[in-house]
């Protein structure tokens, strides 16, 4: 099983929630209306435009729980670069199920394809640097585990899961507790060897208190313009690891990247991406 594979327990409950909400209190009443139901059917999920795909692991889990007899064969694994006319999956079996399960499965695999897609897209702007695409907390309520799966697929990388993952010390958390000194120090007074401190700063002399101060693993370098970025590349000279963050839209990637900085994180790629058109052919 690789890193962005998942076990399919940790992704059910999830799956299943969507398919509870699709169903409703009845269950599909226009399949049961119109479908004999002994009919079988061969079925596949096809990409109709380019992209990268994500998914197929949660639409496989999606028709199985509606119908583990089911026969699901995919064909084209999660983390793909795919073209117009790729057959993804195929399904066999009750047509019934099939048309229960689909738009679950299509919802959830063009979403996340969307979203590998763009990940795909910012990375290919990093060519021959060393920078790494990285993801954000700006997920889908309740969709996060998935979405940051997306990222990996699409060649990125994920940032913390959660408040719960790293301290991460933001401008509000600065404001509050009395500056970056004060933080800096009451972060290192209760972190743990295991437990990465990450600070935010948005202006070169915030940085320079950073460094004078330590304790941060990491800084977050905030809405800077990209000859700021590139100045404190210089300034830190490779005592911390630095993220570029704010306004990281794609035109702008391959600029930022030129910096040096270590990471460019983006919203963007889980709360603006566009959903891959695929489609589930008879």
């Amino acid at each position: 099983m690789s890193f962005s594979t998942l076990p399919d327990l940790i992704l059910e409950p999830m799956i299943r929630a969507a398919l509870m909400e699709d169903l409703g209190t009845y269950g599909d009443v226009t399949t049961r209306a119109v479908i004999p139901p002994a009919t079988t059917y061969d079925a596949a999920i096809n990409a109709r435009e380019p992209g990268v795909v994500s998914g197929m692991q949660v639409a496989e889990i999606a028709f199985r729980l509606v119908d583990p007899a089911l026969e699901i064969e995919t064909l084209v694994p999660d983390g793909t670069p795919v073209l117009p006319g790729t057959t993804l999956m195929r399904i066999r079996g009750r047509a019934a199920s099939i048309l229960s399960g689909e738009r679950v499965a299509l919802n959830f695999a063009g979403r996340l394809s969307g979203i590998a897609t763009l990940t795909a897209a910012f990375v290919a702007e990093t060519k021959g640097t060393a920078t790494r695409i990285t993801c954000t907390r700006k997920t889908t309520p309740g969709l996060r585990l998935v979405e940051k799966q997306a990222v990996l697929h699409g060649g990125g990388f994920n940032h913390r899961y959660s408040l719960s993952d790293a301290i991460l010390i933001k401008d509000n958390h600065i404001a509050a507790a009395g500056g970056v000194k004060a933080v800096l120090e009451a972060a290192q007074a209760v972190a743990s060897h295991m437990m990465k401190v990450e600070i935010e700063v948005d202006t070169l002399e915030q940085l320079a208190i950073v460094l004078d101060v330590g304790g941060a693993d990491n800084v977050l370098l905030d809405n800077m313009d990209t000859p700021m970025l590139a100045k404190a590349v210089e300034l830190t000279a490779g005592k911390v690891v630095l993220e570029a963050s704010g306004n990281m839209k794609l035109g702008r990637v391959a600029e930022v990247a030129a910096t040096g900085v270590d990471y460019i994180s983006s919203g963007a790629l889980t709360h603006s991406a566009k959903t891959l058109d695929l489609g589930l052919d008879f």
